[in-house]
């Protein structure tokens, strides 16, 4: 046992630290609190483009540094992110007045929060600023950032281009500021301090974001199922589900974990992922690998795994595949804690279930694995059965429901109208307050002016009528 005697946490320091932050930021904020929409859009343009521009070397950085993912698919999230989180917001009017109803007497002033906190999760120091910052700074929002010490640079380097965009136009570059030697007690005190928090991590961080006392918009756990029925284009299923499990690693909470595939396709679609770069593990397989991924027991996958190539994984199973396999398959049936594969994997490691019967069953399914890890976030589908798609939709507790489509795209794309986003919020099934994809909408207030108009007829018989009518008094 180490005789070391750790260094108490000085809490007024921690607080000084993150107010001389706020601070900043609340001058920076001030600047710009009365911008025209013109220039904020202009404002958010720069930001994005000193991103963009530098997106090689970022994700270069993000890669050696954190370790997680890969050089080409980042290159290819911050194009993606950037392009379309500024291709979305273009028309969403932040600044003034956003919206009239005249026959109602109702005007809508949308006005800005103040100071956001972010929280960055360790797989996502690359894309998740630029994504948050740029929504904030829409809405006339200054915004600091909280990294994961183990990702740090990325993330400093990221807002360091973002604030030479801010100076490019005029306007402070404190409006985007980073906490640069971050910890749990800096993390909370932000949180205390700010007006917003959007927290995008693990299930500790978000529920110290909804303990903080300030307004937070979070994020629940992720562990997306797609269904594949009878009725599906497999050669397209095969295509997304391997997209999307092996896109930079699967750092992303919206890869497939599960595919819960029918029993009349299950063989044929087992072959075409085979031909999309799947490894097929046996039974003794298997349970190597999940030794090296919960080496604990726990349900929580060890960060040896998160976001590494196949080959990495196989090699610390001592499971030899073929140098062009880019994830793995593990045949399931069971699930819950004692079937952990069955949960969320942070891997290039696909779980395949069978089902049986109706889309009822597909559905029983879907439900049981959320239920376990998963809750109201996301799963999908391919499938040309309306009926089966919205049976799907009506009756799993998920947010978002994918059709025909790469599950990564539930953050936005431009095949679907999603908002862009990397904060997937998943409603109080996975104790959020919203379902919905957090974009620049949940950064700014609105103030309602109303104005009298021609009263509008309320009574007891319009109210009451058909309940009376069909039950009496």
């Amino acid at each position: 046992m180490s005789n070391e005697v750790k260094k108490p946490v000085d809490t007024e320091a921690t607080r000084h630290e993150i107010g001389e932050l706020i601070a900043k930021a609340r001058a920076a904020q001030a600047a710009i609190e009365n911008y025209t929409q013109e220039q904020a859009n202009e404002l958010v343009t720069a930001a994005g483009w000193h991103v963009f521009k530098n997106r090689e070397a970022l994700a270069r950085l993000a890669v050696e540094e954190g370790g997680f993912g890969n050089y080409a698919d980042k290159v290819s999230k911050f194009e993606n992110r950037v392009l379309g989180t500024l291709t979305d917001m273009a028309p969403v009017r932040t600044c003034g007045i956003v919206d009239e109803i005249p026959e109602k007497g109702l005007i809508k002033i949308a006005k800005p929060v103040g100071v956001v906190a972010a929280l960055i999760p360790v797989t996502g120091p690359d894309a998740t600023p630029p994504v948050k910052a740029l929504a904030a700074l829409k809405a006339r929002n200054a915004i600091i950032l909280s990294p994961h010490p183990k990702t740090r640079r990325t993330s400093e380097a990221v807002v360091e281009a973002m604030r030479r965009g801010c100076e490019q136009v005029g306007a402070p570059a404190d409006l985007i500021q980073i906490i640069t030697q971050p910890s749990i007690k800096k993390t909370e005190e932000l949180m205390r301090q700010a007006d917003l928090v959007v927290a995008t991590g693990g299930a500790a961080m978000v529920k110290a974001a909804y303990s903080s006392g300030t307004p937070a918009y979070g994020v629940g756990v992720g562990n997306s199922v797609h269904v594949v029925d009878d009725t599906a284009d497999l050669d397209d299923a095969a295509a997304m589900i391997a997209r999307a499990k092996t896109f930079d690693y699967a750092t992303s909470c919206l890869a497939d974990n599960a595919v819960v595939a029918h029993e009349s396709i299950y063989d044929e679609l087992l072959r075409r992922l085979v031909k999309a770069g799947g490894f097929v593990c046996d039974a003794e397989q298997k349970e190597r690998i999940r030794k090296v991924m919960w080496p604990d027991g726990g349900h929580i996958p060890t960060i040896d795994v998160i976001a590494k190539p196949a080959a990495h994984i196989a090699v610390l199973a001592n499971v030899s595949i073929p140098q062009d396999r880019s994830f793995l398959i593990v045949e399931e049936t069971g699930v819950g804690y004692e079937h952990p594969f069955s949960g969320e994997k942070l891997s290039v490691v696909l779980a395949l279930y069978r089902y049986a019967g109706g889309i009822e069953s597909a559905i029983a399914h879907v439900n049981e694995i959320t239920r376990y890890q998963g809750m109201g976030h996301t799963c999908g589908i391919h499938s040309q059965n309306e009926e089966s798609i919205l049976a799907l939709a009506m009756q799993t507790k998920t947010g978002r429901v994918m059709v025909n489509q790469n599950l990564n795209e539930g953050a936005g794309s431009p095949r679907n109208g999603m908002p862009y986003t990397l904060s997937l919020s998943c409603g109080s099934w996975g104790g959020n307050i919203t379902t919905e994809n957090v974009n620049v909408r949940h950064f700014f207030n609105l103030t309602w002016v109303s104005r009298p108009v021609a009263p509008r007829s309320i009574s007891v018989d319009s109210v009451f009528r058909e309940h009376i009518a069909k039950y009496g008094d």
